[in-house]
């Protein structure tokens, strides 16, 4: 089969409101650790917009926490109001704070047990964004033939970089994780090179890059986005409990892959669906406290952490729910 998988730098547009919304609920939780929150972002053009809700005892200087990642040259507005009270009823008896279908998943083609075509493009976007002093826009993409194992290409685009440093940072990159780029085609910065990036060339938005928080395209996507929300939300908390019954069902049975589902309903705390698929077999999910609050307690969530989930995708880098 045929895959591909991308990956965007921390500096993207749509990732820098990922990292402001997630680096508010760290500020959140730093202070109290049970605070509500659902904060979203969108940037673009010299101003940041920062509104959802909150209710903690927490104060947080949201153009503070802007502008510790991303220097003063912004304009921040603000409008951020308390959780509705309608929702906070159901999550205050231990319920779920919103519907939603979350899928786990787990395979044993790579050491982060996660599929191949992400973890490359995760990884060689991880290269180039470091050497170049962590600081521009990029996007990396590989495709993959499964049977062959053959890389089929490679694109790289990134700000600051020319397409001859670019070509050759693949070609050294390849070479020290011992991959065969020989027949590999390579397009780097494919409309020339650039200089204008991040919030100056682009706007951005938390939640648009689903595919790179989660497992790339060929593995579906079942609940929302998962910056800016406090583990109530188990289109976050139970997502990440996914991933690790996904983890812990490919090491108990030894399988090549495991996807599993998680399903609730707003306000209350078992889920409607818990199972998992196993190589082909179906199977009920066993032995677990699936409650919001269980999994929060289980993988402990109700302390800050967030903002690093937001940099590279919140599966395979070594987090509590991938171990």
């Amino acid at each position: 089969m045929i895959r591909t998988a991308e990956s965007v730098s921390p500096m993207h547009p749509d990732k820098i409101c990922d990292r402001v919304s997630d680096a508010i609920l760290d500020q959140c939780l730093k202070q109290d650790p049970y605070s509500r929150v659902a904060a979203e972002t969108m940037g673009g053009h010299g101003i940041i917009t920062v509104t959802g809700e909150l209710t903690t005892s927490a104060y947080v200087n949201v153009r503070k926490v802007v502008h510790s990642l991303l220097g003063e040259k912004y304009g921040v507005q603000v409008n951020i109001v308390e959780q509705s009270p309608e929702i906070a009823r159901g999550v205050d008896v231990g319920g779920a704070g919103d519907q939603g279908i979350m899928v786990g998943y787990a395979c044993n083609e790579t050491p982060e047990l996660m599929p191949l075509e992400v973890i490359l493009s995760r990884e060689l976007n991880r290269f180039i964004f470091n050497k170049y002093g962590k600081k521009d826009d990029g996007k990396t993409q590989v495709t993959l033939n499964t049977e062959t194992g053959q890389i089929l290409a490679i694109v790289a685009s990134f700000q600051n970089v020319s397409k001859e440093n670019l070509v050759k940072d693949i070609k050294y990159w390849g070479k020290k994780q011992k991959l065969n780029l020989k027949q590999t085609e390579i397009y780097c910065n494919p409309t020339g090179d650039w200089r204008i990036g991040g919030f100056e060339a682009d706007t951005g938005v938390t939640g648009r890059k689903l595919m790179v928080d989660n497992y790339g395209p060929r593995i579906p996507v079942g609940g929302g986005c998962f910056s800016g929300k406090d583990p109530t939300k188990v289109d976050r908390s139970a997502a990440y409990m996914a991933r690790r019954i996904a983890v812990d069902y490919l090491k108990k049975h030894k399988a090549k892959e495991v996807y599993s589902y998680l399903a609730y309903a707003i306000g209350k705390a078992e889920p409607l669906q818990a199972t998992v698929i196993v190589d082909g077999e179906e199977m009920q999910i066993k032995g677990y406290d699936l409650t919001p609050k269980g999994i929060i307690d289980f993988l402990d969530l109700r302390k800050p952490q967030y903002e690093e989930t937001a940099r590279y995708g919140h599966f395979g880098n070594g987090f509590r729910w991938d171990k």
